[in-house]
């Protein structure tokens, strides 16, 4: 007779505080401004009144107890302590949620959970007991656990708790969401994280982060550091330290420059060559993380119904409570990425909290996630092959599609975050990196697209360059074209160039004269126009589809004209960079632009010789692209598995032993 294997109960998510009592991510975890209100019905974002969200840094105990005063209520009903039901039901194997609570003093303990429309229903509720004293000791209090079924949660919902304090006040000493699992379905997954470093001094103090927490570094195996940068890890002060606290897990392989791809995919051929870890974990160098979503992405890992690559959202490291990236999808007809459907970018936890905000309790499903913190189960790499040979740009995108369409899913999940720079306070598409953006974007569309030439790739392009043309972009259009060609000669480019074309770029670019940036606006000569404009151009108009090709029309003729020669001395205008506009920039024959960093501007010059010609080049590449798509998605189809394999990144990584120090100039850009 054989026995039945018991359940094992296993910690899904525990509540956790910030461990640095910062204030500004403080309504990600603990939510104050339950006092105003509980539970209840609403539509549309609502903005909480600031006076009744005083917050208590102080009552933060430890990174698991926290202090409630009293009379007081908390809500634990936030972002990393929320439990986001619907995701488990979707992806998981969990059935049943138990929710443990363990409370010092007199409280009462609310159990809620939320509908796909956010709209918040009571579940449950219990009770502890206080010593006759009337305060909060150490065997007073209760010890709870509410079993919450998840079958309601088909299309979105969360489960929280609130906690209310009695006339004294009342200790969380622990919470965990947990659940029964099958037997063999209850061994802990372990991972190898995979971090691609240019610049030590941001990510020596992520290596210090999981260094620091015994729990993380108990679940995994190696952490990979992956150096391409001109200053070594080896040389930072803090690295024995952190050696030490690892315990011999720290490994450090130095390399040539060839990108964020390719630092990524090292982690990823070493975990897959060393057969050891369940998992790879890669983590852009410059985040913050919360060292607790390491465990949260593994356990969802381990738990999910099929092999499933596990995303962390993206919060902004200068705004630490604005959530910048919470899902991304690909919009398979322009092909580009973008927020997936219904999400709102740049949502401010400090103003309108979880429990207030209705689209995040519907489940939003992703194409891919970016590879600032992504967790790849290495059958998945067995399968489909490592991340493509891009150095920056579009690997994670293509990953994730590629996993996709063989039946591995990518969830970018609730809980799971770190704080990055977010890409609104930079434009890369203008720089050297617009030949990687252009060239990586196409390669992706010529794998993936569904449509025999390419949707809207090819005209969307040629617009993009004709806009880029008319603002006097010449460099960007020059490295868009580039681009292009170096497609049309074929996938077999892209292993060899990866060590090459970073300065091949770089140098290009710098012939011309839009792409040389100096410290001050000041140092290039005064404004002047002899003939200033009657009036502004109405920007609404040319939000409109006719006011577009009306400017373009418009514009276009202004390049027949001979440049005004006080045009070539002075710059006519001054324009800053979140107003340079390609409609903008061709009403004039000169501007100083700022950089979208503010740390510089550069001089425009309109040039119709130069751009006659890159237009003329621009029609030439693109009316072949139209022609010959499905010619060139066959061979780059073909050419998948091989580009993609061990052996063939092996050979990439022999060649870029270094020899002499990286490039400074290219920072990855992680996974964008």
């Amino acid at each position: 007779m054989t026995s039945i294997e018991q359940p094992v109960r296993r910690v899904l998510q525990r509540i956790v505080l910030p461990a640095d009592r910062d204030l500004d991510v403080l309504p990600l975890y603990v939510d104050y401004a339950s006092d105003a209100f509980s539970g209840g019905s609403h539509a549309g974002e609502v903005t909480v009144d600031m006076q009744s969200r005083a917050r208590h840094p102080e009552h933060i105990l430890d990174r698991h107890r926290l202090r409630v005063s009293a009379d007081r209520r908390v809500s634990f009903g936030t972002y990393f302590n929320g439990f986001a039901a619907s995701y488990w039901r979707m992806w998981s194997i969990v059935e049943t949620v138990v929710l443990s609570v363990r409370v010092s003093g007199a409280a009462t303990v609310i159990v809620y959970r939320s509908t796909p429309d956010g709209r918040s229903q009571r579940v449950d509720a219990a009770s502890t007991t206080a010593s006759t004293t009337g305060q909060a000791g150490e065997h007073d209090g209760g010890e709870f656990e509410f079993s919450l079924p998840l079958k309601p949660f088909g299309d979105g919902g969360w489960y929280w708790f609130d906690i209310v304090a009695g006339d004294q006040d009342a200790v969380l000493e622990h919470a965990a969401w947990e659940a029964d699992v099958p037997a063999e379905r209850a061994r802990q997954g372990t991972a190898t994280v995979g971090l691609t470093v240019i610049r030590p001094d941001t990510s020596v103090p992520l290596l210090a982060q999981l260094a620091d927490d015994a729990g993380v570094m108990a679940v995994l195996d190696e952490v990979l550091v992956v150096d391409q940068g001109n200053e070594r890890v080896r040389a930072e002060p803090d690295l024995p330290r952190i050696e030490e606290a690892m315990g011999g897990k720290l490994r450090i392989i130095e390399q040539g420059n060839i990108g964020g791809s390719g630092g990524f995919a090292r982690a990823q051929y070493e975990t897959v060559t060393a057969g050891r870890s369940d998992y790879v974990l890669l983590l852009d160098d410059d985040i913050v993380a919360e060292p607790e979503c390491v465990l949260r992405a593994i356990t969802f890992g381990d738990l999910a119904r099929r092999p499933t690559i596990v995303g962390a959202h993206m919060f902004s490291l200068y705004s630490r409570a604005q959530l910048h990236s919470f899902g991304e999808t690909i919009n398979r007809f322009r092909f580009w990425w973008g927020p997936a459907p219904q999400v709102w970018t740049e949502h401010d936890f400090t103003n309108t909290n979880l429990r207030r905000t209705p689209w995040m309790h519907r489940r939003v499903d992703v194409d891919f996630n970016g590879w600032w913190m992504c967790l790849i189960p290495r059958i998945v790499l067995e399968e489909i092959g490592l991340g493509l040979p891009l150095f920056i740009k579009w690997d994670d995108a293509e990953f994730g599609v590629r996993a996709g369409d063989a039946g591995f899913p990518t969830v970018s999940m609730p809980g799971v975050g770190v704080w990055h720079v977010p890409w609104t306070d930079k434009n890369d598409a203008l720089d050297w990196q617009a030949y990687f953006h252009q060239r990586n974007r196409t390669v992706t569309a010529l794998l993936h697209s569904p449509y025999q030439y390419g949707g809207r790739l090819v005209r969307e392009s040629f617009n993009h360059q004709v806009k880029h043309l008319l603002a006097m972009q010449y460099s960007t259009a020059e490295l868009r074209l580039l681009a292009l060609e170096d497609i049309l000669s074929g996938p077999e480019h892209l292993h060899p160039s990866i060590m090459t074309k970073l300065p091949e770029v770089r140098a290009l670019r710098m012939q011309f004269l839009d792409a040389q940036v100096k410290p001050h606006a000041d140092s290039f000569p005064r404004v002047r126009l002899t003939k200033p404009p009657k009036r502004e151009r109405d920007d609404g108009a040319v939000a409109t589809l006719k006011g577009q090709l009306k400017a373009v029309a418009v514009s276009g003729v202004r390049q027949l004209l001979p440049v005004r020669d006080l045009a070539t001395r002075h710059p006519e205008a001054r324009v800053a960079a979140r107003e340079a506009q390609w409609w903008r920039l061709a009403n004039v024959d000169s501007a100083v632009v700022s950089t979208t960093d503010g740390v510089g501007a550069s001089w425009y010059r309109r040039n119709p010789a130069e751009f006659q010609r890159l237009l003329k080049r621009s029609i030439v590449v693109h009316e072949r692209f139209a022609r010959e798509w499905p010619r060139l998605a066959q061979q780059y189809r073909r050419s998948l598995e091989e580009i993609t394999s061990p052996s063939a990144w092996e050979k990439t990584f022999d060649a870029a032993r270094p020899v002499a120090p990286a490039d400074d100039g290219a920072r990855k850009e992680g996974a964008e």
